[in-house]
């Protein structure tokens, strides 16, 4: 694929014992019950709010707009509660000098954020959630496509510790997308050589745990910014996990 053969210094992924959990991977197990939607007064449809501009306030106030709960596709999403998040992990746009170009999806996963390269020198940052000890990953591939509220499997393994998941199998059909759905509003699909690398970026509704390690690999991010990541971005767009 074209974005593949451009960087080869990079292309190699960390395959060591990816056949042992593969199907865990499939599933981007959650390590927490399933989330519980609150209840909460009927909403406004999903607003255009832009994030502060760099350099100016970032104050709470600004965000409480941007992370407030909004209606998607008919779907109502719970605010995020601001005091169980870390600042650095509040979606905002940097400035970016590197080598990639404008409209790469960067993730480092030491400091926890993804970056979508814009032009002009900056970038927009998110914070996300990245896979536990085991299950890290990382690589070149390209978002091979995209989907709004994806249905969701949960691997035989984690079935086997929580047999009330039984009734979302894959033989059952798996998890309708929805707001207890672990992957969130939005999933993208990481593809390198035309093979799918079991890993995506998605959402979920377990905000609190954006900035920590827990996943079973797969790149998480609040479901406010993953919808807003998945509206800048078309499939085919070039990923780096680092």
């Amino acid at each position: 694929m074209e974005q593949d053969t451009q960087n080869p210094g990079r292309r190699a992924f960390l395959i060591a014992g990816m056949a042992t959990f593969a199907t865990a991977l499939t599933g981007c197990e959650s390590a927490r019950p399933l989330f519980r939607r609150p209840s909460f007064a009927p909403l406004p449809e999903r607003p255009s709010v832009d994030v502060p501009a760099t350099g100016t306030d970032t104050s709470l106030g600004s965000y409480r707009a941007i992370y407030g709960a909004i209606y998607d596709e008919g779907l109502a999403i719970p605010a995020i509660d601001l005091s169980k998040v870390g600042s650095e992990f509040l979606r905002q746009p940097v400035p970016w000098y590197g080598p990639e170009r404008p409209g790469t999806v960067i993730v480092e996963t030491g400091t926890r954020h993804l970056f979508l390269i814009r032009e002009n020198n900056n970038a927009m940052r998110y914070g996300v959630g990245v896979g536990r000890e085991g299950f890290a990953w990382s690589g070149d591939g390209i978002i091979q496509w995209k989907q709004k509220w994806p249905k969701w499997t949960p691997p035989d393994e984690m079935i086997a510790r929580q047999p009330e998941l039984e009734k979302y199998s894959a033989d059952n059909g798996g998890m309708p997308g929805g707001l207890e759905n672990p992957l969130g509003a939005r999933a993208l699909y990481i593809f390198s050589g035309g093979k799918d690398t079991l890993f995506r970026i998605h959402g979920t509704p377990e905000f609190w745990s954006i900035g920590k390690a827990v996943s079973s690999g797969c790149i998480r991010m609040m479901n406010q910014d993953v919808i807003d990541l998945y509206d800048r971005i078309p499939d085919r767009t070039p990923v780096i996990v680092r």
